[in-house]
């Protein structure tokens, strides 16, 4: 299957024809051609960056873009389908979990094709197809084992798709014989395939864009959705984005990402998981960056506080959304005590971004719902809060950089091996969000992870009972962990094996990789080619 000089090559899924047409693919092939040097020339300068920080430089608010900072204007106005985001859910593209998804009684669903889906060629053609299905009102499906049966309600939430981030390469499918940005990939095939019969229903096409780290990235994105809205015969503005916060980079040009995409973007989100991740790596080469456990740092600590209200003052200055982080806990079954504290948990942390002035906020589970339902719709009656301009917010470069003080315990470094060994498992089985220990994990939980364990063994670390960090014990720790899990039954069992290497390479690595979803996307690969 080719359009021009596009080549694809992944193994055969069913129903491919569907997705992959010569239309959808001479559009992607646009995209790619118009946009891929400069989305190439744009990691090369997050490299750069790196080096930089690597030698001793920290970010801080550009003097180039002053004037963007202090003059007064606004983004495009929220369509009607997005004035109301108090409640979000997220989860992957599987066909079921979007059905009940779309049925949760959210007001909107991120379907994520990034830290939540393996980017299996298998999983990403049957999401598009998911998704195709769910934005013409179509999807349906049929439990093969019980016979239930699954289908849209008459109202539903409204979808939102995150495509994969602008780092990522879909190998599957090349041009001029090089892969392609995934991004652009998942972007291209759902606009081109569902935007016409979104705007006939009276909705448009909603993006959520990941991992963006300067605003010239988000300069590209604007350029690829106007390409695509003309190529499509769109009106300029039916493409909507929001755009994730996730990188320390980022907290220092909000403004200018939100100047960017004005004609397009109606808010900024919280990405908290993946932005402790981005500030431990960045950070990774120095001594006085060292993080304690994970477990300590919360949004209590001043440099996400700082984060979390900085993104609520810029975005209502500008008239966009500010929406709040991740709820990750799982309703536990069979333990009334500790379903009640973790659902206290849930509800202490709605009520403080409610009360910070965040418009809406997500959750991983359905279950979390009633809940968070109740604190935002005590706390915000209207719609949103964009009248809330938290004029009492300052917030320096120091406050960004305020590194939390706290222990390293041993609980702490087990913690990290054995949640990222199960992750990385269940990730390089297929499965990109999965349950572990009553939370709903994605990629972000073991990039925290793995990268914790390399600071903390780079920098000789101690544990808060003196002990090194060292080599030596995290080979014993890893050992012990890991023979534990030869124990259980957990999702992913059959490629421990290979999460075993792979994490623990990552971790003992003299260098600190940048994702760790680039060579476990290797070996995802491998797989496929021996199927």
């Amino acid at each position: 299957m080719s359009s021009d000089n596009l080549k694809i090559t992944g193994p055969k899924v069913a129903g491919a024809n569907e997705i992959l047409t010569e239309g959808a693919l001479k559009f992607v092939a646009e995209i790619e051609a118009r946009f891929g040097v400069r989305r190439r020339e744009l990691m090369a300068a997050r490299a750069e960056v790196q080096r930089g920080f690597d030698k001793g430089l920290l970010p801080d608010f550009l003097p180039e873009t002053a004037e963007v900072r202090a003059r007064e204007w606004h983004v495009r106005p929220a369509p009607e389908a997005l004035l109301d985001r108090r409640i979000e859910i997220t989860g992957p593209v599987d066909r079921k979990m979007v059905i009940n998804a779309l049925n949760s009684g959210a007001n909107c669903f991120m379907a994520d094709f990034e830290d939540s889906s393996t980017p299996t060629w298998e999983n990403m053609i049957r999401g598009q197809i998911n998704l195709r299905d769910a934005a013409h009102g179509t999807i349906s499906f049929t439990n093969p084992d019980t016979g239930k049966q699954y289908a849209l309600s008459d109202e539903t939430a409204a979808l939102l798709v995150r495509p994969r981030g602008l780092h990522m390469l879909e190998q599957h499918v090349r041009l001029d014989g090089k892969p392609i940005s995934a991004g652009f990939f998942d972007f291209a095939l759902f606009l081109f395939h569902s935007a016409e019969k979104q705007v006939k229903r009276g909705v448009g096409p909603y993006f959520y864009l990941p991992k963006m780290e300067h605003h010239l990235e988000a300069r590209l994105w604007e350029d690829v959705i106007a390409f695509a809205e003309d190529h499509l015969s769109l009106a300029r503005g039916t493409v909507r984005v929001t755009v994730l916060i996730e990188t320390i980079t980022a907290a220092f040009q909000m403004d200018e990402i939100l100047y960017e995409l004005r004609d397009h973007i109606v808010g900024l989100n919280c990405g908290r998981w993946d932005y402790i991740f981005n500030f431990i790596k960045r950070f990774a080469c120095r001594r006085d960056f060292v993080l304690p456990d994970r477990a300590g740092v919360g949004m209590d600590q001043h440099f996400l506080k700082s984060y979390s209200q900085l993104l609520i003052k810029t975005c209502h200055r500008r008239g966009a959304h500010a929406m709040g982080g991740m709820a990750a806990q799982i309703p536990i079954k069979g333990d009334a005590a500790a379903n009640a504290a973790a659902i206290a948990k849930v509800k202490a942390d709605k009520e403080r971004e409610a009360k910070n002035g965040h418009d809406g906020t997500w959750v991983a589970h359905p279950g979390l719902i009633p809940t968070v339902r109740e604190v935002f719709d005590r706390v915000m009656p209207g719609p949103n809060q964009l009248f809330n301009a938290r004029a009492d917010v300052d917030v320096t470069p120091r406050d960004l950089l305020d590194v939390p003080e706290g222990v390293i315990t041993e609980a702490g470094v087990r913690s990290n091996i054995s949640v990222g060994l199960m992750y990385v498992s269940a990730w390089l089985s297929g499965m990109g969000c999965v349950p572990i220990h009553h939370l709903m994990e994605d990629a972000a939980t073991a990039e925290i992870s793995r990268t914790q364990l390399w600071q903390w063994r780079t920098h000789g670390a101690k544990l808060d009972d003196d002990r090194l960090i060292d080599a030596a014990l995290l080979e014993a720790l890893i050992g012990e962990e890991v023979a534990a899990l030869q124990a259980q039954e957990f999702t992913g069992r059959e490629r421990l094996d290979d999460a075993v290497c792979l994490f623990t390479k990552l971790v003992m690595d003299e260098s600190l990789e940048e994702f760790l979803t680039t060579p476990a996307y290797d070996l995802v690969l491998s797989y496929e080619g021996a199927a």
